[in-house]
């Protein structure tokens, strides 16, 4: 297994206040807005934006967290995954939620929150902001913050580390062994503290 860096401290850091400014941009502003972390890295994420937008217009942006884990239409093969609490305290009715998540890959964990949502609240308007996009999606889904675009191969995974939950920020394409070059990757076999889908 290789590990190649993509991005570091300082990538991600331009990256997320790159896609904070897009989002005052496109909503002229921070007014009712709610900014909607994924557990477990978008949590961390979702933070960090909403610091970026409370520096650049004076107001404190609510952040709320999300698990989708009930919600997933791969349930049954994920047994063993750990259910994070969901805490949305503000209503997201009527108000412009912004999902955040770390990397979009197939679109499923982004349809399982646009279902998760729903149960607190019809919003105005749901967006999403991802730190990395690698393509290879399943389902229609398309990020309207993207920190960056990297087109990967289908047997290749990528590792965000944050530095609440890694101790470093950055971002690393892990390139399996040749024996999965040519084919795709048995199941659970990219599956390890998240799913970067």
């Amino acid at each position: 297994m290789q590990e190649r860096p993509i991005m570091n401290q300082e990538d991600v850091r331009r990256a997320l206040t790159r896609v904070a400014h897009e989002i005052l941009e496109r909503n002229r502003g921070a007014s009712d807005l709610i900014i909607v972390g994924i557990q477990t890295r978008g949590v961390h994420l979702a933070h960090r934006i909403a610091a970026c937008l409370a520096e650049f217009e004076g107001i404190e942006v609510p952040v709320a967290t999300l698990d989708v884990s009930l919600y997933r239409d791969d349930l049954q093969a994920r047994a063993h995954s750990k259910i994070q609490p969901t805490d949305i305290p503000m209503g997201i009715q009527d108000k412009r939620v912004v999902l955040v998540d770390d990397v979009l890959y197939t679109g499923r964990t982004v349809r399982a929150a646009m279902d998760a949502l729903i149960d607190f609240g019809r919003p105005r308007q749901v967006q999403l902001a991802i730190l990395l996009d690698r393509g290879h999606r399943e389902l229609p889904i398309r990020a309207d913050y993207v920190g960056q675009n990297l087109p990967t191969a289908i047997h290749e995974r990528v590792k965000v580390r944050l530095m609440e939950t890694d101790g470093t920020d950055e971002v690393a394409l892990i390139i399996e062994d040749d024996i999965y070059e040519n084919q795709e990757l048995p199941k659970g076999l990219d599956t390890d503290d998240e799913v970067d889908d």
